[in-house]
């Protein structure tokens, strides 16, 4: 079964920045897309990002492009999620998610997989 432990939350300013980490295991994960997601509090989890087996191709929704930038170490079987200017709506649990790779360019946005997630508060 496939294992990720994300790691990077915490409280940070508006304007600042975080860094999230997760890291995958109990996969190949060469072939697998990955993807990070989020929950605030009352509200449905939402799709944040998501980056191809390769590193090659990503997506992000509308709220956090430009701000944030997925990518992966696949030496490390690892993904990364960068976020800069942070704001307050960001405030929300962060998970990481997997699946298998079912296009060679265009990344999944529906996994299979998930970690227990990361807490991000930005305070105002």
């Amino acid at each position: 079964q496939v294992q990720l432990v994300e790691s990077g939350g915490g409280l940070v300013q508006a304007g600042g920045s975080l860094r999230l980490s997760c890291a995958a295991s109990r996969l190949r994960f060469t072939t697998y897309d990955m993807g990070w997601f989020r929950q605030a509090p009352g509200k449905e989890r939402e799709f944040v990002a998501a980056i191809n087996w390769s590193g090659g191709n990503t997506k992000y929704t509308d709220s956090v492009k430009g701000r944030f930038t997925i990518s992966r170490d696949n030496a490390k079987n690892t993904v990364y999620l960068q976020m800069n200017s942070l704001e307050p709506e960001d405030t929300a649990a962060y998970y990481c998610a997997a699946a298998p790779t079912r296009s060679w360019y265009v990344p999944r946005t529906d996994f299979d997989s998930w970690g227990q997630g990361t807490q991000v508060t930005v305070s105002s």
